[in-house]
């Protein structure tokens, strides 16, 4: 009996220091959404009778389509795309769309159907090790959309030597739940790394929201603000403050100049134009609308800004990184970066260097710290 009463200590102290086992997502922002044309194909893909629909409409076999384009394990781009956006690749007309939405609708969202979609998520919260007396930056790379894997890798180790060269604490995690008040608490500036794809639950983006009110920073890279379509008006709407459009095919990669505005705060650290070779986004809106201070500028004279079926891309003004106070919190946006190439540039590294400085102590520049 003491053999079996010392097991059963043992296994006891096992089961109390194991990590918690996460509970299943069941907050996610889309689970109760009607099935729809403006459903992401992704939850059209994972319901059997939504993806007949789409399929009996468009007259294409979803079998045999590449599963980077309409697979339904992240990182994929149907996160991103709805029966509109995928048009060029299924050559659905406006017609089909309607009657495909007419029956997508008569569709019941049933608990299956619930628990697939919150499945993308997540609720693990990681435990960090952080020094004190450094700036400590959360490096977030959770990617449902879009991800291309060299961009994500060179941004992380530029941003990983900047913190070296700098002094920064930096922390990295793909975990969503990591947006919760108690973890970001701990940071001073949250980055996201070309994020693609709807990532945070209803209660991860409150959390996230409030933080940066409360006077956080936040900095936005690149694909950051590449997707087609987004979930979450705050987001795409008030903190990044542009709602992307698209950006050149032929050739998609173009050198072109980029002018600085000598007033804005960051632009003591770059020279007044430069020019460099990468993909240029166009958006819909102006971030200047909600009262962005735009940094950097594209001449659009010194490029090719036709999208994919000759979309006309020109915006007259047109923004590449700008920042802006949300509540007492800091963000900044750059649209530069698909390239990996980018992230050794000496004017793009000064420049992120300088945001995340200015995100993670710019004590008073927005009311804040």
């Amino acid at each position: 009996m003491k053999g079996l009463s010392t097991v059963l200590a043992a296994l006891a102290a096992a089961f109390a220091t194991a990590p918690a086992i996460a509970a299943p997502v069941t907050d996610c922002p889309l689970r109760d959404m009607p099935f729809s044309a403006d459903s992401p194909l992704v939850d059209l893909m994972l319901s059997e009778p939504a993806r007949a629909v789409l399929s009996r409409h468009s007259g294409k076999d979803f079998d045999k389509v590449p599963p980077r384009f309409f697979g339904t394990t992240p990182p994929t781009f149907a996160a991103i795309l709805t029966m509109k956006e995928s048009a060029r690749f299924t050559g659905m007309t406006p017609a089909a769309i309607a009657a495909a939405d007419a029956d997508l609708r008569k569709l019941p969202v049933t608990a299956a159907d619930k628990r697939a979609r919150c499945a993308r998520y997540d609720n693990e919260v990681p435990k960090f090790d952080l020094p004190r007396g450094k700036p400590r930056i959360l490096l977030f790379e959770k990617i449902n959309g879009f991800k291309d894997e060299p961009s994500v890798n060179a941004a992380r180790a530029a941003l990983t030597a900047m913190a070296e060269r700098k002094g920064w604490a930096l922390a990295v995690t793909d975990k969503g739940g990591a947006f919760n008040p108690r973890t970001l608490r701990q940071f001073d500036a949250v980055i996201w790394n070309n994020i693609s794809g709807d990532v945070l639950t209803l209660s991860q983006r409150k959390a996230f929201e409030n933080y940066m009110r409360g006077g956080g920073g936040f900095v936005g890279i690149h694909g950051s603000a590449g997707d087609f379509v987004y979930y979450w008006d705050w987001y795409v709407d008030r903190l990044i403050g542009a709602r992307f459009t698209s950006h050149p095919m032929d050739p998609q990669f173009q050198d072109a100049r980029i002018s600085v505005d000598g007033a804005h705060p960051l632009a003591a650290a770059l020279p007044r134009e430069w020019t460099m070779n990468d993909e240029w986004y166009s958006f819909r809106t102006n971030p200047r609308s909600v009262g962005a201070k735009v940094l950097l500028t594209l001449d659009e004279s010194t490029y090719k800004p036709v999208g994919p079926m000759g979309m006309d891309l020109r915006m007259g003004d047109h923004p590449l990184a700008w920042t802006n106070c949300i509540g007492k919190g800091r963000m900044f946006y750059s649209a530069i970066g698909h390239r990996p190439e980018t992230y050794s540039q000496p004017q793009n590294v000064a420049m992120l260097e300088a945001a995340i400085g200015w995100t993670a102590g710019a004590k008073g520049a927005c009311g804040g710290k």
